[in-house]
């Protein structure tokens, strides 16, 4: 159990950023599965999860999604963060 700051800040349990694998510097989403429930995430896998999610269309594109992940990737290291 975590507690919530007064500016709504938490701290993430350590185990729970060993399962993840968060690193510090790390950005982070919060995700809506199916069933409606919120899922932490870091940007790195969901951005893995977008690109598995397009599996199925045809294999001309991938080179797309490279340059996707890639390009996320990429701005996400201009901001600042890691994936």
């Amino acid at each position: 159990m975590v507690s919530v700051t007064k500016k709504y800040q938490v701290t993430i349990p350590k185990e729970v950023r060993e399962d993840l694998n968060i690193q510090q510097g790390d950005k982070v989403v919060f995700v809506k599965d199916k069933e409606e429930k919120w899922i932490l995430m870091t940007v790195g896998e969901l951005t893995d999860k977008m690109i598995e999610a397009s599996s199925d269309i045809e294999k001309t594109i991938e080179e797309s999604r490279k340059g996707f992940k890639s390009g996320v990737k990429r701005s996400i290291q201009s901001l600042g963060g890691k994936d």
